[in-house]
């Protein structure tokens, strides 16, 4: 009996040490695809960080693509989290990689939502990528082809102008 309890508690401790060493905090991340460029994304993310969610930049590397800041909600208290935003040029698109490693994996998702929204409404609808025509046949009516499609393009609405945004009515924030 007292063997038996012996073996089902060291079963037990070898299965929580397993479970400490593949748990790993700091591989949470969050990616995005922006199909704005460069600036406009870097800008954005940028003043999402230091102006909407008034945090601490301590670091902005253009060239590099990335800028740190020091991340608290109420959540961890007053516990100073350290987060990273990169940028990785794509072709026309931006991969946006956000990591808030010692948070949960939803923080990342609500600051990425937010970055997508304040993206729309600041420089509208992403512009549409430039498809590369194939020519896998030879038509004959490939110039009445690409008359249609220049026609096509004058229907669609151009995009929207950038909304101007209300001044805030509210308590003025505390600076830190």
């Amino acid at each position: 009996m007292l063997a038996r309890k012996g073996f089902s508690l060291l079963v037990a401790v070898a299965l929580f040490a397993i479970a400490l060493t593949h748990a790993s905090p700091g591989a949470a991340k969050s990616n995005h695809e922006s199909h704005y460029n460069y600036q406009q994304t870097f800008g954005t993310a940028l003043r999402l960080v230091k102006v909407d969610l008034d945090l601490q930049v301590t670091e902005t590397n253009g060239e590099w693509g990335y800028f740190l800041f020091v991340y608290t909600s109420r959540e961890s208290g007053k516990r100073k989290n350290r987060g990273s935003f990169s940028f990785v040029r794509r072709g026309q698109q931006v991969h946006v990689v956000l990591q808030i490693p010692q948070m949960p994996s939803y923080h990342e998702r609500v600051i990425m939502q937010k970055l997508t929204r304040k993206l729309a409404e600041e420089h509208g609808a992403p512009p549409e990528a430039k498809d590369e025509p194939v020519d896998d046949e030879d038509d004959d009516d490939s110039a009445e082809d690409d008359n249609a499609k220049k026609d096509e393009g004058k229907d669609k609405p151009k995009a929207t102008k950038r909304k101007k945004r209300k001044p805030y009515r509210g308590k003025p924030r505390r600076r830190r």
